[in-house]
């Protein structure tokens, strides 16, 4: 099985509760003041809807799909538009990865590698579009 396969199957055992996605915004925005300051107006029910979606892009492209919905998150992030700072991407992947320990059965230290490697390329390629 492509790690890409695996990563997506790990997300499928993770997502189907929305507990997932309010542990991971309380994880992300306690990594940082700067962090939470970002988020400080924003309608999270919105926001987690957002994420559950973007991660599903970030998984996809791993597995092929053309990088149209993650250029458009570059963009979006971009110092033109929402000025997210890359130096944030880092966090974010710890937060997800300390998420998905607490919501995947199966995590594993070789799953979180296997995680931070599928999901590489996109990152790298939002960042890039700052």
């Amino acid at each position: 099985m492509s790690d890409a396969d695996i990563v997506f199957q790990s997300y499928g055992r993770s997502c189907n509760n929305i507990v997932f996605f309010e542990d991971f915004y309380s994880i992300f925005m306690g990594k940082s003041h700067d962090v939470r300051e970002m988020f400080k107006n924003t309608n999270m029910e919105a926001q987690r809807a957002l994420l559950r979606s973007g991660i599903l892009w970030l998984v996809m492209h791993s597995r092929g799909m053309p990088d149209t919905k993650i250029k458009a998150l570059g963009k979006s992030h971009s110092r033109g538009e929402m000025n997210i700072n890359p130096m944030y991407y880092s966090l974010w992947l710890d937060a997800l990865m300390e998420t998905l320990a607490r919501h995947d059965p199966k995590f594993s230290k070789e799953l979180e590698l296997t995680w931070r490697r599928t999901l590489k390329p996109s990152i790298d390629l939002i960042q890039s579009m700052y």
